[in-house]
């Protein structure tokens, strides 16, 4: 059944459709010795403590109209950080045509739709090689909704909140609602690809696959950074520091590091 934003569909209770956006980001560095890892950690831990990610998580409950009805958040020791908020629905509004659209949301701004009890998390997770040289930082973030909204209006706002090589996005929706002769409606808005919710000065910054599953309602699309410069990997000292054949070197680990977090294996 094919929905559009001009058709008003009575329901049977409640929006009782669960949608699930997963937006997982990956930083990618090399760091010479133990005391540049070290530093790079601890920068990393500083950027993105729980403090700041509790903000971006805020910013995305104003995209999708939410209250925030409690939090928890904690920074860990040596690195890491989480927070959790429960949020819920805001006040019930005309739902703009917006909201249906496959098309790039907003940044944070007086959006305010309808959605039942949901919750928005994210957790960080700084990893390095055993062999020193390659540092990995990665953070996930989980915005699952019931209602009208899409948690696929938030990616414009999440993708600008995060300086990433790497970015793997899952949507899923779940469960069915009915309208009043009882009708099940597993979907209630169209969508082709998450690609049409990325802007497009981000999707000229990517490589895109996308891996869909659309009979199950189910959404995945991989981005790798399409540029590289050395420069924007190597914490605190730059490439003319080095010689030739490290620069060599270093752009093929990284390179290849970059290409098994993208195709999800390990290359030779």
């Amino acid at each position: 059944m094919k929905l559009t934003h001009e058709q008003v569909i009575q329901l049977h209770g409640f929006n009782n459709l669960t949608k699930s956006l997963s937006f997982n980001m990956y930083d990618i560095c090399y760091t010479r010795t133990k005391e540049e890892r070290e530093a790079y950690l601890a920068y990393i831990d500083e950027q993105y403590n729980s403090d700041r990610l509790d903000g971006i998580l805020r910013h995305v409950a104003d995209i999708i109209g939410a209250h925030v009805l409690n939090t928890a958040k904690q920074d860990y020791e040596p690195q890491g950080a989480s927070v959790t908020l429960l949020v819920s629905e805001g006040p019930v509004v005309q739902v703009p045509k917006e909201a249906f659209d496959e098309s790039p949301g907003p940044m944070p701004a007086n959006v305010v739709l309808q959605l039942d009890k949901s919750h928005i998390t994210v957790h960080t997770y700084p990893e390095f090689h055993p062999d020193e040289g390659i540092s990995t930082f990665r953070a996930d973030i989980d915005v699952s909704t019931c209602g009208e909204i899409s948690p696929l209006k938030a990616l414009t706002y999440l993708i600008s909140s995060f300086d990433t090589d790497i970015m793997t996005i899952d949507y899923r929706v779940r469960g069915f609602t009915r309208d009043i002769t009882g009708h099940k409606l597993f979907i209630d808005h169209d969508i082709s690809s998450i690609q049409n919710y990325i802007p497009d000065e981000a999707q000229d910054l990517f490589h895109m696959i996308d891996v869909n599953v659309y009979q199950e309602n189910i959404f995945h699309t991989k981005c790798k950074l399409k540029q590289f410069d050395l420069d924007n990997y190597l914490f605190g000292y730059t490439r003319d520091k080095l010689s030739r054949a490290e620069q060599d070197e270093i752009t093929e680990k990284l390179k290849a590091e970059m290409d098994e977090i993208f195709y999800g294996k390990n290359m030779s």
